[in-house]
């Protein structure tokens, strides 16, 4: 049996910031649906409401997507295949993103309902939002600027940290 790695064994620097992120993020966006409801209502009637409630869960679920497949991708940490693990998982969130994202403008483009610019609005004020809370939580976090590595010991000496 194999032991872990010390590296293994302590969270990674970068997984505050994500669950942070994520964590602010629904919020922003729990406050966008309602905001974006009432004016769209306010625009573009009911189908004003459906457009911007669209339009802010389509930016929510693809900017969550990313953060989301890094922090599971990260729990693979100190496995020795962990970069290629690492980059598969993210990889594939991207991939699903962009078929989602194919998937809801062919469905979203046919209906009646929908408003575009309402829509297209809303889509870019959320992803605004949410570029803003991420910068907001990195310029917070007290991250260190060599963070996640072990320096190597001497071997004549031994381990200096106990």
């Amino acid at each position: 049996m194999t032991t872990a790695s010390p590296a293994a064994r302590r969270p990674l620097s970068s997984t505050p910031f994500l669950r942070t992120a994520l964590v602010w993020g629904g919020i922003v966006t729990a406050v966008l649906l309602v905001a974006g409801a009432v004016i769209g209502f306010a625009v573009a009637g009911p189908g004003g409401v459906g457009s911007a409630v669209s339009g802010v869960g389509v930016s929510a679920v693809f900017l969550a997507v990313t953060a989301a497949s890094i922090l599971i991708a990260n729990r693979w940490f100190g496995d020795p295949l962990y970069v290629p693990i690492f980059f598969g998982i993210v990889l594939g969130g991207w991939l699903l993103k962009l078929v989602l994202f194919i998937v809801a403008i062919v469905i979203l483009r046919g209906q009646d309902w929908v408003d575009p610019k309402v829509f297209f609005v809303a889509l870019v004020v959320s992803v605004i939002a949410s570029l803003a809370v991420d910068v907001v939580v990195l310029l917070r976090m007290r991250v260190p600027s060599a963070s996640d590595v072990d320096l190597p010991t001497d071997p004549d000496e031994g381990d200096r940290r106990a």
